[in-house]
């Protein structure tokens, strides 16, 4: 359904009122035709019937442009709607000959030199404000609604997916450990964990206590988990505080363990693949694809919410402030300027002009798809009040032309008799 503006229906009023006007003025040159007739007053006569033919011919021609006057179809009639097709491909020829010539279009960018304008126009905190609530208050959000979610997360979990798939962790992990072969990197770390063990196994004396109570007979009355606790927290202790010692025999043990793996890892290609398989395996589970899956919906969830606030949104106020920037940073770059100008006239053009052919038809194919009897009171509407002025100056020019044919009639008459 077609919505009629506000200036639509102006222009309509418009149109009716000049139409009235054009009409009147006739009526007019008929009511001094008969008073001419009736008071025989021949100067007015001739002026009246002058003015009438005038009127009449060319309100004949201009409704002529439109539909079949009084809806008889006299040949040559209503042109615009019988005539559309062949007005469409004269139409798209004119555009595509005349419009799209090189030279025209190259001197015409030239003038124009539009990178400076464009740098001009960006660099206005208005203009970069206006491009900015385009993009931020209308482009985004329709982006948003138009996409749809369970798409943007399948592509996030095959992107991952693939990406993970391709990274060999097993040299990261290599890489990462290697400085632990070398000096006493690993000496320290190693004894800073078995510190870090030896105490927290003291702070958790009564915990192991009660866990080895849990699990002694109910009728030792408790002296059996005693003498269990006491013998269990003492042998640990005991190895920790003796694998602190860099020259024991369980210190030797752990390093020759640790130094087993490392080479494994650095050299052995079936530890590499487990490395990879394992954290690839960790990735697939359920928790890190919900977690994934998360990852689309806070981003969605944070950018609708700014975007809500309208003008106070961050997004938009970082695109502006980045237009703005673009357009300042172009206007002191002259290189990049030429780069665009060049960019428009050589390349788009070229582009624009091989495809001429193309945009004549378009012209031409579109206006085919028209309806006939729609176009017509379509251009009525946008012209048909300033053809009114032909009917007007049709029936004052017949008239005063009538006179002057008078005129001539009476001085023949003079001048013979």
């Amino acid at each position: 359904m077609e919505i009629i503006t506000d200036q639509d229906i102006a222009k309509v009023k418009a149109l009716k009122k000049m139409k009235r006007n054009a009409l009147a003025l006739l009526g007019f040159a008929v009511l001094l035709f008969i008073i001419a007739i009736y008071f025989k007053i021949p100067m007015l006569q001739a002026f009246s019937e002058a003015a009438m033919v005038g009127g009449i011919a060319d309100w004949f021609a201009v409704v002529a442009l439109f539909r079949h006057p009084m809806g008889i179809p006299i040949w040559h009639t209503a042109i615009i709607p019988t005539k559309k097709n062949e007005i469409g491909e004269n139409l798209g020829n004119f555009v595509s000959e005349e419009f799209l010539n090189r030279e025209k279009l190259e001197v015409k960018l030239d003038e124009f030199n539009f990178g400076t304008k464009a740098s001009d126009w960006l660099s206005q905190e208005e203009n970069a404000n206006k491009v900015a609530d385009v993009i931020a208050l209308n482009l985004i959000p329709g982006i948003l609604k138009t996409i749809k979610d369970e798409d943007i997360k399948r592509f996030i979990q095959v992107q991952f997916k693939e990406k993970l798939e391709a990274i060999n962790f097993g040299d990261w992990v290599a890489l990462a450990l290697e400085p632990l072969q070398k000096g006493n990197v690993k000496d320290q770390l190693l004894t800073n964990l078995l510190e870090v063990m030896s105490a927290e196994l003291s702070n958790n004396k009564d915990l192991i206590r009660k866990k080895v109570k849990q699990s002694t007979p109910f009728l030792s009355f408790g002296l059996a988990d005693k003498s269990i606790t006491e013998g269990i927290f003492n042998g640990l202790q005991e190895f920790l505080d003796e694998a602190k010692n860099p020259e024991s025999a369980v210190r030797i043990k752990i390093d020759e363990y640790i130094s087993d793996f490392l080479n494994k890892v650095k050299n052995s290609e079936e530890m590499r693949i487990k490395i990879n398989n394992l954290i690839v395996g960790f990735a697939g589970k359920k928790e890190v694809q919900d977690y994934i899956n998360g990852i689309w919906d806070e981003i969605k969830l944070s950018i609708t919410n700014d975007l809500e606030k309208g003008r106070e949104s961050s997004i938009r106020k970082n695109i502006s402030g980045l237009i703005q920037n673009f357009g300042n940073g172009l206007k002191e770059d002259a290189v990049m300027v030429d780069k665009i100008n060049n960019f428009i006239k050589n390349d788009l053009l070229s582009v624009l002009l091989n495809n001429k052919k193309v945009i004549g038809d378009l012209i031409s194919s579109t206006v085919k798809s028209w309806d006939g009897k729609e176009v017509s009171e379509k251009l009525e509407l946008e012209i048909g009040k300033d053809l009114q002025y032909i009917r007007i100056n049709g029936t004052l020019v017949g008239g005063f032309i009538g006179l002057v044919i008078y005129g001539v009639e009476q001085l023949y008459h003079l001048i013979l008799f």
